[in-house]
C-alpha cells in the first residue's frame, strides 16, 4: 500500500519509508531513519539519528526519538536507537540512542505502551509488552524485562536491572536491581513483595504462584544463613519451579548495582 506524507511534514529523501506508513502534519524525519511498514507518526513527531521503528508502531505528537543522548561523554559517535513493532509511544516521549560506553545501541522491544512524558535514556534495553505510565524515567544503561510495569513518575537509576513481570509503584525512586516478579515501591524503593496481581492477569496458575511465593520467602524472609546459602536451598527445594529458577538466575547474574531488598 502507498504511504501518506502530509505536505507540511519534512522527510529527508534518504530516509527509508516502508509500505502503508502515515506521516502526519509537521513531522520531521531525518536521513538515517528507517520506518517499518504501517508505522504511524500522528503529527509533530521528530525522528532523527540512526533510528529504526518497527512495523505497526504508532507515535503521538511531540515525541522526540533518536536525538543525541543526554550524556556529556557523547561525542557524536554513530550510535543507534532500535524500536520494535506494535508499540504505542504517546505524547512527549523521548528515547535516546546509545553511546560508545554502552554498546552504541538503545533497544526497545515489541508491544509496549509508553505513556505521556516517558524517557528512555541512552543504552537502555527494554523488553516486550512493557507498560510505562506517565513520566516514568530510565537513566542510562537500564535493563527492563518483558511485561514489566513502571508506575507514573517513577525514576530508575542508571545501570539498574528490572526483571521480567516486575511492578514499580508510582513515584518510586529505584536505585537498585529489582527481581523478576517483584513489587517495589517507595520514595527510595524497597521490595514490598511479589507482583501477584500481574502474575494472575498474565495467566500463571495457582500452583506456579504458590511455589514462587514460597521460594521468595525462602530467599528473602527465612532469616537463616547467608543470601547465597538461602538461594542454594531454594534451588534445591523448588527445583521444579520455572519462576523460582528465573528469580535465582537473575540473582546469580548480579550487575553493578545493589539489590532492592525488603525493609
Amino acid at each position: 500500500m502507498t504511504s501518506f506524507i502530509h505536505p507540511s511534514a519534512i522527510v529527508d529523501s534518504a530516509a527509508q519509508i516502508g509500505n502503508d506508513v502515515h506521516i502526519g502534519p509537521f513531522c520531521v524525519v531525518g536521513p538515517d531513519v528507517v520506518l517499518g511498514d504501517h508505522v504511524r507518526l500522528v503529527s509533530h513527531v521528530a525522528v532523527d539519528g540512526r533510528t529504526r521503528i518497527g512495523s505497526g508502531t504508532v507515535v503521538y505528537p511531540f515525541a522526540s526519538l533518536g536525538h543525541p543522548p543526554q550524556d556529556l561523554k557523547y561525542k557524536g559517535e554513530p550510535s543507534e536507537l532500535i524500536i520494535g513493532s506494535n508499540n504505542k509511544i504517546r505524547e512527549q516521549v523521548t528515547m535516546n540512542p546509545g553511546t560508545e560506553g554502552g554498546g552504541m545501541v538503545t533497544r526497545v522491544g515489541n508491544g509496549g505502551l509508553f505513556m505521556v512524558g516517558v524517557h528512555i535514556g541512552h543504552d537502555c534495553v527494554v523488553g516486550d509488552n512493557v507498560i510505562f505510565a506517565n513520566n516514568a524515567t530510565l537513566g542510562g544503561h537500564v535493563e527492563v524485562g518483558d511485561y514489566a510495569v513502571l508506575g507514573g513518575l517513577s525514576a530508575v537509576h542508571q545501570w539498574v536491572r528490572i526483571g521480567a513481570h516486575a511492578m514499580i509503584g508510582g513515584m518510586s525512586g529505584v536505585e537498585a536491581d529489582v527481581i523478576p516478579y517483584g513489587l517495589v515501591k517507595g520514595e527510595r524503593a524497597f521490595l514490598a513483595g511479589l507482583n501477584l496481581v500481574g502474575l494472575e492477569r498474565r495467566g500463571f496458575n495457582r500452583e506456579q504462584i504458590g511455589a514462587l511465593r514460597n521460594g521468595f520467602k525462602r530467599i528473602f524472609t527465612a532469616g537463616e544463613g547467608t543470601m547465597a546459602e538461602r538461594m542454594e536451598a531454594a534451588a534445591t527445594e523448588f527445583a521444579d519451579s520455572e519462576l523460582v529458577a528465573a528469580m535465582l538466575d537473575f540473582l546469580a547474574k548480579r550487575g553493578s548495582r545493589a539489590l532492592t531488598l525488603p525493609r
